[in-house]
């Protein structure tokens, strides 16, 4: 098996904290580079995990010839653009998400990944973390009978303007920061694309962004999902998959710690008046940004398909434009094709 090498943009703190030692744990690659607008927190971050190269700029990375990969963190309205130019580098990139700012700019990967001919991808982890492929499971064996309805909440404080998440011209607020991860595992669960959205909205008066979003989509066959997002709230997540005959409950859906072991609870069927039927499944402790990169290495392998192509990408970024665009119009807004 080739070893990859891998080379990051940018020294974030979710690149430097969570990314990047993830990926030293990972058979089958290795951390070649990191690269930052300034050359001495690239040496810090290279002197720190013990990496070959570092760049002060961005060009020189792509430029890399040993570099195989590229993972791209930066801010959102970055994705498209960075992406492109390392694609187009020949390079396979993994991108975090939201891959782009709307649907049109997503598109825009599509023709770049099949220009070059390399690998272009989502960072979307939390479906590469065994318990959703348990709730998958579950719901495709029929457990809790047929889903009717999924509800989700995502929320934290996060109050300081500077904030690239505070930000409206980088791709700021809350919906694409985290309402993308109810609205991933709603799809995922529902196996289909929504057709219609609703969003209630609220937005900050001095920075524009949305600091709240109570959003409703509905799915073929009359599935429902409806969740929450919020950036000025106590910070908290929840899923409920709610079936004909039960429901499956997640108390750490999105941000799992790689030091705790996972727990989904599975209740009912039951009647109203009776007691209470709760199993609690308990999956393996598992830093799930490893899955994530395995499955890109086996992508830019040719051992596997890719696990969430572009395709998908482009679906999540029109149920996110019906979303923005019912927020502004108060009215249900048709997903599209």
């Amino acid at each position: 098996m080739k070893t990859l090498n891998w080379g990051v943009l940018g020294a974030s703190f979710f690149a430097v904290e969570h990314m990047i030692p993830a990926l030293q744990q990972t058979a089958g690659l290795r951390v070649h580079a990191i690269a930052s607008r300034e050359q001495a927190k690239a040496e810090a971050v290279a002197e720190r995990f013990g990496l070959p190269q570092a760049y002060g700029d961005y060009d020189a990375l792509l430029a890399d010839p040993a570099i195989d990969v590229v993972f791209n963190p930066l801010p959102n309205h970055l994705h498209v653009p960075w992406t492109a130019k390392a694609a187009r580098a020949g390079k396979h990139v993994l991108c975090e998400k939201p891959i782009a700012l709307d649907a049109a700019e997503a598109a825009q990967l599509i023709a770049v990944r099949d220009e070059t001919g390399v690998q272009i991808q989502e960072a979307y982890v939390v479906i590469h973390h065994p318990q959703w492929r348990r709730v998958r499971a579950l719901v495709r064996e029929g457990r809790i009978g047929r889903v009717r309805a999924i509800q989700g909440w995502v929320s934290y404080f996060l109050d300081d303007a500077g904030n690239i998440r505070n930000k409206r011209e980088m791709g700021g607020g809350g919906l694409l920061d985290i309402g993308v991860y109810p609205l991933l595992t709603g799809r995922y669960v529902f196996e289909a694309e929504p057709l219609r959205a609703f969003a209630a909205v609220e937005r900050h008066p001095d920075w524009g962004v949305d600091v709240l979003t109570s959003a409703m989509l509905a799915f073929p066959e009359g599935g429902i999902l409806s969740f929450t997002c919020g950036t000025l709230m106590a910070a908290h997540q929840h899923m409920a998959i709610h079936g004909t005959e039960g429901r499956i409950e997640l108390p750490d859906p999105f941000a799992q710690s790689p030091a705790r072991e996972a727990s989904l609870s599975i209740l009912g069927p039951r009647q109203i008046w009776e007691p209470l039927n709760r199993e609690v499944e308990t999956l393996e402790r598992v830093n799930q940004y490893v899955p994530q990169a395995e499955a890109f290495c086996a992508a830019v392998r040719g051992e596997a398909p890719p696990f969430f192509p572009l395709e998908d990408s482009v679906s999540m970024m029109r149920a996110l434009d019906a979303l923005a665009r019912s927020g502004e119009s108060g009215r249900w807004e048709e997903v599209g094709a």
